[in-house]
């Protein structure tokens, strides 16, 4: 806290969306008036953190890179996915020189990083753990990290999960917690809800924190009322990993993610139940409403 008021840095928990830049969220979120290059900007308004998708299908420019550090703000955290070149196509093999050239092209963002994404495709089973291993002794030690793992392999409470989670502990990596029970129980009806199940993992829930910042990726029902029933057993959990000192990110999708700016809002509530949390700065687009409560 600074002078008895709690910074995004001492908050209990990191709320966030996977994306900043959003054409739907025009109206109800950043206001009529806004630029496509202004929308960071806004977002780091309200939320606290945000799952960068973009790096994961190409390395951005140098002047990219630039702009997303002017346009957020020293208290804001990104966990940028590394690219999939790299954990996809090679399966974290012969690519450290990629590596090493993706984070010096990173680098005017290295202190705003909660954790660096490493997540990996259903094909990475639990026999390359050693490859995994190997690969994250590349990073400097004071680079946080997150793994993601889709492989059922990881989640059968066998003596190789045990051994996986046993290591994240030892090197203090998140484990990073996908929940898709919500949209998975949704009817395929709609063509987001189709295209959802067809590319989202369904992996059992395995709620455990490795390291400091476990991170849930709650993948969310289109109806908001079912989203707040599948989110329940967070209410207790979450809390928990506070109280052991860590600091959770909750980070939230919708199959279409239209209204997972409003989705969030209602979680947070939700945990404001349970937690003591300042309220979420007012959405950019409510008229004469644009100050950062928190601070």
């Amino acid at each position: 806290m600074i002078n008895g008021v709690m910074t995004m840095e001492t908050l209990p928990l990191r709320l966030g969306l996977t994306m900043w830049s959003h054409s739907e969220w025009q109206s109800q979120f950043y206001g009529k008036g806004t630029k496509p290059a202004e929308r960071l900007e806004k977002y780091t308004q309200v939320f606290h953190t945000v799952e960068g998708n973009t790096t994961f299908y190409a390395t951005p420019s140098a002047s990219t890179v630039n702009n997303w550090k002017a346009a957020s703000h020293d208290d804001f955290r990104f966990t940028f996915k590394l690219p999939k070149f790299i954990t996809h196509q090679q399966h974290l093999k012969h690519c450290q020189a990629e590596l090493k050239e993706f984070l010096l092209t990173m680098s005017p963002l290295h202190d705003r990083i909660g954790q660096w994404t490493i997540q990996l495709p259903h094909s990475f089973e639990p026999s390359m753990l050693p490859a995994l291993q190997k690969f994250c002794t590349w990073f400097p030690k004071d680079m946080q990290l997150g793994v993601e793992v889709r492989h059922l392999g990881f989640f059968d409470k066998s003596d190789a999960e045990k051994h996986f989670n046993h290591w994240l502990v030892e090197e203090g990596i998140n484990r990073i917690i996908m929940d898709s029970r919500p949209v998975f129980s949704a009817p395929p009806t709609t063509e987001a809800v189709i295209d959802a199940h067809k590319k989202k993992p369904r992996v059992p829930v395995h709620a455990i924190a490795t390291a400091n910042n476990p991170m849930i990726r709650f993948i969310g029902h289109p109806n908001q009322a079912t989203n707040l029933e599948f989110f329940r057993p967070w209410l207790k959990k979450v809390p928990e990993w506070i109280k052991a000192n860590k600091q959770p990110y909750v980070m939230i999708h919708t199959p279409d993610n239209n209204h997972a700016p409003e989705l969030a809002l209602a979680i947070y509530k939700e945990l404001q139940q349970t937690l003591v949390l300042p309220d979420l700065p007012s959405f950019p687009a409510i008229e004469g409403d644009n100050q950062l409560s928190m601070f």
